[in-house]
């Protein structure tokens, strides 16, 4: 499989293949609001170079302004449909951006960059209409990527993504305790039985906490990585998982 994949932390990560480099949630500080980095260095300028950027829903430690603000005029930003209706602010950051639903394909460089369902609540929070679905992509060159954003398990899972080689999969979350909508280590291992890829990444985890909290169920924040390897050893044993540090490239299959 001709593709690296880069974690910068939390949704964060960069795709390439083919070369053409596809950037997923970027978040780039410190301090989001209650939230603050626990582990990872700020990724570096070169995280933000990217063909184009994705956003899987518009909570806004996915679709992050002052982050988006930080990649070159021009860039192509595929979002939510209704994104700019929800956030105006990103009209203005001189991007190129195209709004799609699930099945919607987008083509960059060489690549095809397809949406797909996600079951979790895509509104921009703390307010906002419910008009902008949560998305996952699968992006597909010389492999097939699947980045899920943030989702919960659902039936039609493995219909709607279809095959791919690579699963970027959530295992975890930025507090004590997952709400309706995202997966956690076992539920994400559930979902790579299912999907049935290559090679797995975790994401989504062991980034930022809440302040005041470094205490509450430190678990939740360090173990997501390992227990999603564990599980999957179980329930898809024929994938191959690897857990990333922050700013790590992989290749999957090259020397696993």
């Amino acid at each position: 499989m001709a593709v690296e994949v880069t974690w910068w932390g939390h949704a964060t990560c960069t795709v390439e293949d083919s070369g053409t480099r596809v950037l997923t949630d970027p978040l780039f500080v410190r301090r989001l609001a209650h939230l603050r980095r626990r582990r990872g260095a700020v990724p570096p300028p070169e995280a933000a170079v990217a063909d184009a950027v994705l956003v899987s829903h518009l909570h806004s430690d996915h679709l992050h302004l002052p982050s988006l603000a930080r990649l070159a005029p021009g860039t192509l930003l595929v979002v939510p449909y209704g994104a700019t209706r929800a956030v105006p602010a990103l009209t203005r950051l001189g991007l190129r951006i195209t709004e799609v639903v699930p099945g919607d394909e987008t083509t960059v460089g060489d690549l095809t960059v397809r949406a797909v369902p996600a079951l979790h609540d895509g509104r921009r929070l703390p307010v906002g209409p419910r008009r902008s679905p949560a998305l996952g992509f699968v992006v597909e060159g010389a492999a097939r990527t699947y980045f899920a954003g943030d989702t919960g398990l659902f039936d039609t899972m493995a219909e709607e993504v279809g095959p791919v080689d690579v699963a970027l999969l959530p295992v975890g979350g930025w507090g004590p305790f997952l709400g309706h909508g995202h997966l956690d280590a076992g539920r994400a291992a559930q979902a790579l039985a299912v999907l049935g890829p290559r090679a797995a990444v975790p994401v989504h985890y062991g980034t930022y906490w809440p302040i005041g909290l470094d205490h509450v169920r430190p678990h939740e924040f360090h173990s997501p990585g390992d227990e999603f390897v564990r599980h999957a050893a179980r329930l898809a044993p024929a994938v191959s998982v690897r857990t990333l540090g922050h700013g790590e490239r992989f290749r999957p299959g090259a020397g696993q």
